[in-house]
């Protein structure tokens, strides 16, 4: 969602870098990114759950049966992503938390895209699904709502704005008055 790899690399590369009492904002945010990847995967667990109840007690229309197995995979699927995207971020929340070690900042850098690639998997698996539920409204319904889900996720995946190259205080400092007339600038 606008990050590339580049820029999870840049990030993961000062944190490995920073003070360890700098790096507490780092942990809180790969935390967040857990507590947010596990609550998405208890409900697709959910609802994959009530799908494949409603799917064990109805035996009617075969159509109907071939759209709850695609939906149960598609919520599944995004289970199993979540689940793994979880599973990097916990990696990466210990690997840069260990005292006193060194650990190369190559792997920590490969548990954060390693989740951030599994949170993508996990998303576009739900929004297939959104798109697959609104075919019980009829194949209208889902073509609109393909469209926008389309138009949604490329103005997501776009980012056409550079993000801003952080330098740390002692760096801007450093160069004296010219450092000074950049930082007001």
């Amino acid at each position: 969602m606008g990050f590339d790899n580049n820029d999870k690399r840049a990030w993961v590369e000062r944190i490995m870098q920073a003070d360890k009492k700098d790096v507490g904002i780092a942990l809180s945010v790969i935390a967040s990114n857990t507590s947010a990847a596990t609550f998405l995967a208890s409900v697709s667990l959910t609802l994959s759950s009530l799908i494949g109840a409603w799917l064990g007690n109805s035996s009617d229309n075969i159509f109907q049966s071939e759209l709850y197995i695609s939906l149960l995979t598609c919520f599944l699927l995004a289970f199993s992503c979540l689940v793994q995207s979880a599973r990097h971020f916990v990696h990466a929340n210990y690997l840069i938390s260990t005292p006193d070690s060194d650990i190369p900042v190559k792997i920590v850098e490969a548990a954060v895209i390693r989740g951030g690639d599994f949170w993508s998997l996990g998303l576009r698996a739900l929004y297939f699904a959104l798109d697959l539920l609104l075919w019980f409204f009829g194949p209208i319904a889902m073509f609109v709502s393909s469209v926008i889900m389309v138009i949604i996720l490329h103005y997501i995946d776009t980012n056409s704005t550079p993000l801003h190259r952080y330098r740390p205080p002692e760096a801007r400092w450093s160069k004296g008055l010219e450092g000074l007339s950049e930082v007001a600038v």
